[in-house]
């Protein structure tokens, strides 16, 4: 069974997500800066049939972000359409026809949809019953292969109090939202061990690895 993993950008005060998030701003006022370090990338673009790019020492992290990943779990706000029951169908996520997943996505929400097939493998599968569901169904379609969390803060804050994620990278952007979605919010007294496993300084941001520490037992 392959890992369970995270990678994320966040600002120097703790935002994965600007405020006033919409379908116009999916990362809220601001929030895009923190992808500035990863848009340029040639792993980023050949994953978004785009030519051309920058290799540099963020390329490990870019082509890990996916690499060897058999599944993907997100929010309901990461996958977009707004809150509440699914008005209709049109809506069908962020990126187009052919979303850079290329393999089954779990999408957690509270309302019920079909699962929507799009092009180049990426299928989206709606899951109303909980972190624990979506994760054994990414793992099951995953094989060997890993599980990315796509995101947002919510889900990532509920898995990380789970203590269900095998490793987390934090991209640091250099930049300040000052509000928004913050990553390591309402986590409680369950909060994982996480030990250092890995720091790269990269153009614009720096990339930390953390492993989550087994509990003895």
């Amino acid at each position: 069974m392959g890992k369970f993993k995270l990678s994320i950008s966040m600002s120097l005060d703790g935002y994965v997500a600007g405020p006033d998030q919409s379908e116009k701003d999916g990362l809220g006022i601001g929030g895009e800066q923190l992808h500035d370090w990863v848009v340029p990338l040639k792993a980023f673009r050949e994953g978004h049939g785009e030519e051309g790019g920058e290799v540099n020492a963020s390329t490990p992290i870019a082509e890990g972000i996916l690499g060897n990943v058999g599944a993907v779990v997100m929010g309901r706000n990461m996958f977009g359409g707004g809150p509440g029951p699914w008005a209709d169908d049109t809506w069908k996520g962020w990126w187009g026809d052919n979303p850079p997943y290329h393999s089954p996505v779990f999408v957690l929400t509270h309302h019920t949809r079909e699962p929507l097939e799009m092009q180049g493998g990426t299928t989206f599968h709606f899951v109303t019953d909980g972190i624990e569901s979506a994760l054994e169904q990414a793992r099951s379609a995953a094989g060997e292969k890993d599980v990315s969390l796509g995101g947002g803060a919510d889900v990532t804050q509920q898995y990380l109090a789970a203590g269900l994620l095998d490793e987390i990278v934090v991209s640091i952007v250099p930049v300040f939202l000052g509000s928004g979605a913050r990553l390591f919010d309402n986590l409680g007294d369950a909060t994982p061990r996480l030990e250092q496993a890995e720091a790269i300084e990269a153009p614009g941001v720096t990339h930390i690895r953390y492993a989550r520490v087994a509990e003895p037992r």
